[in-house]
């Protein structure tokens, strides 16, 4: 037993001997490449079946290692490059979401908050106050804003309005029964571009894991948006009125209105003193409210 420890230290101390500038380099790269790629993967259906295949391919290497199944060996090497292939098709709408999420990762430093001509102070409390009447009655709503991308093929599947945004409107708009209360509003600037919207639904398993089960297609369909765009969305329960913000696949629920106007300002209002290296910083450490969006 001491002489497999000493071997095995002795092993160990050889190959630190060996690392240098380089090697650590390559270690650390490959690393964050793994963690980047669980991170995208987090809460999602592909993390259910990464963690098949790779008990499928620890399975499927065992079993081959053993040089008493000779047949089986043959098969796996044979059908290997189908299942490569196959791989794509499997994680297909994962692979996008990756994709779409590393697009817009290098817009930190220019559009890390909304311009100034678009989203303002009279927006923001005109949005807060609709919200909080919203809740106090519990009138169901789904509200998207939009950021830096494009949500003209989300408009297009609703009643097209362009219309000035008030908080009477929003009520309206939302009021039981009414022709437009179902599907989401896509406000852009100070204008609803559309109502009665239909947005994509979720496929992470954001919902599926909270202990509160009451959370229904609203707040799917608010999760499905944020994970196919920057939006900011807004949700208020039907059934409970509690307000909730979703943001890049993350959802704050139980929101109170001092609570919701920092989250709402630190999104969109934009803060002249922070600029190169200070905005890096604040991306990199954000506040408090910020920080929410790492909870699960």
């Amino acid at each position: 037993m001491i002489q497999i420890f000493n071997n095995w230290l002795n092993e160990l101390i050889f190959i630190f001997q060996r690392l240098d500038i380089s090697s650590l380099l390559d270690i650390a790269l490959v690393t964050f490449i793994f963690f980047t790629i669980l991170i995208l993967l987090r809460d999602t259906q592909a993390a259910v079946l990464l963690r098949g295949v790779l008990l499928l391919i620890a399975l499927v290497g065992l079993l081959t290692s053993l040089q008493i199944l000779p047949a089986f060996s043959w098969l796996i090497r044979t059908t290997f490059p189908a299942l490569l292939l196959a791989i794509p098709v499997i994680f297909s709408p994962e692979i996008r979401r990756a994709l779409e999420r590393l697009g817009r990762a290098g817009q930190f430093v220019s559009t890390t908050r909304i311009k100034s001509d678009r989203v303002s102070h009279q927006i923001v409390n005109i949005l807060i106050t609709a919200v909080q009447r919203l809740s106090l009655r519990k009138h169901g709503a789904l509200i998207i804003i939009q950021r830096n991308d494009d949500l003209s093929e989300y408009s297009k599947t609703g009643v097209r309005l362009n219309a000035l945004i008030t908080p009477e409107l929003i009520l309206q708009i939302f009021y039981p029964n009414t022709p437009l209360h179902d599907g989401a509003i896509i406000v852009s600037g100070n204008h609803v571009i559309a109502a009665a919207c239909v947005m994509p639904l979720s496929s992470s398993g954001v919902l599926n894991s909270s202990p509160e089960r009451q959370m229904g297609l609203r707040h799917r369909a608010a999760l499905g948006i944020s994970e196919c765009s920057d939006a900011t969305v807004l949700v208020v329960s039907e059934e409970t009125g509690s307000i909730s913000l979703v943001q890049g696949g993350r959802i704050i629920r139980h929101l109170d209105s001092s609570r919701l106007e920092n989250i709402l300002r630190a999104f969109f209002i934009p803060d002249d003193n922070h600029h190169g290296f200070r905005r890096f910083l604040r991306w990199v450490f954000p506040s408090p409210d910020e920080k929410t969006w790492l909870r699960k």
